[in-house]
């Protein structure tokens, strides 16, 4: 793979997360991003719903262990488990998260250089999404307490993480693979190493709000460099005062897009991901006028963004085409002033907590560590 933005291997994705009928979250949401930008994706859905769980209702089916097992058997068999990466996101069944390890592995019998790309989606906002028998009871702390939470963490951190190249849990779902609670810079460096220390070489947390500090959203960024040292840094990109449901899968998909494209450069691909989130959100933050859903948003006060209800669209995915496909990032002339414009700043980080460097979006590529 090149680094100059060409792609001399042609790509071909394994997407194996959840699908609905309505609406953009899981393969609906992460699909169709990475097609755009010239993935051959294959996919194979764990649910099969009407619509995501954020609505009043939902109805649907789930995939079985032994219906994932009999598809692959059905690709392995006519030779077509050839795949360059394997993408994941929902999940929600303990068998079936341990059938998807077995398939990564006849994918890497086929080819060893394959990437596995991890979202470990297990909840946010200090809820969990998949059913407790996906792990056991610990202790995490979230706004400030600290209370016994059963999480679906064993599988991920003692068989999923090893075997993943790249995981991009949130804030909450770092804190349950860690078992540490996030509260500053420090913590996230020592958060990232200890799960790059579990296997994955490239660690993003995709979202991160600071402590009393609710109006702020950092990304942070971790890349294994050997010998227990990674290079770190964080982001902050403007929040807008909304939820929209399907945005970690789609950063998820934008980033193994890019990463494909620019494979020694994360910073580079990270800024063109925010780019493309951030100008999908506000399409569909514009359009809320129209095509209004009833899902969660967030209500803001001093020291907390509160889920509540509200009429906030589904993503404008097919309407930010063009912003997916050509998303105006810091490798672009005009790109870096139109990130900073929009509030997006990237910050190096040291262990020194008084050794942080700031850089600009346009500035050589200098991670500290």
């Amino acid at each position: 793979m090149a680094d100059d933005g060409t792609i001399p291997v042609e790509p071909r994705v394994l997407s194996i997360q959840s699908h609905v009928v309505h609406g953009y979250v899981g393969n609906r949401s992460a699909v169709f991003p990475m097609q755009l930008l010239g993935l051959e994706v294959d996919v194979l859905n764990t649910v099969h719903f009407s619509n995501h769980t954020g609505y009043k209702k939902f109805r649907g089916e789930r995939m079985t262990s032994e219906q994932l097992e009999n598809v692959v058997a059905g690709l392995e068999e006519n030779d077509l488990l050839h795949y360059t990466h394997l993408l994941t996101g929902y999940v929600g069944n303990p068998a079936l998260l341990r059938a998807i390890t077995d398939t990564l592995r006849k994918l890497r019998r086929q080819n060893p250089s394959s990437l596995y790309v991890c979202d470990p989606v297990m909840g946010d906002d200090g809820k969990l999404y998949v059913p407790p028998e996906l792990g056991t009871s610990i202790i995490v702390s979230l706004s400030m307490l600290i209370f016994s939470h059963p999480c679906a963490v064993d599988i991920y951190r003692d068989e999923v993480l090893p075997l993943a190249d790249i995981i991009t849990p949130n804030q909450f779902e770092c804190e349950l693979l860690s078992g540490m609670t996030l509260t500053s810079d420090a913590d996230a460096i020592a958060a990232c190493r200890k799960l790059h220390a579990l296997g994955p070489r490239i660690v993003v947390v995709s979202s991160f709000t600071p402590p009393k500090e609710p109006h702020r959203l950092w990304l942070y960024a971790s890349q294994a460099v050997g010998q227990g040292l990674s290079n770190t840094f964080k982001m902050e990109v403007p929040r807008l005062p909304a939820y929209y449901s399907g945005t970690g899968d789609l950063f998820a998909a934008l980033l193994l897009s890019w990463l494909t494209r620019h494979p020694s450069n994360l910073k580079l691909a990270l800024e063109t991901v925010v780019a493309t989130v951030q100008a999908v959100m506000r399409r569909t933050n514009d359009a809320q006028s129209a095509n209004r859903t009833f899902v969660r948003s967030y209500e803001r006060t001093t020291t907390s963004f509160t889920p509540s209800y509200s009429y906030v669209g589904e993503l404008k995915l097919i309407q930010s085409r063009r912003d997916i496909e050509f998303p105006t990032a810091a490798h672009q002339p005009e790109g870096a002033a139109a990130l900073v414009a929009a509030g997006v700043t990237v910050v190096f980080l040291t262990d020194d907590k008084d050794d942080v460097v700031r850089y600009t979006l346009s500035s050589p590529d200098v991670i500290l560590s």
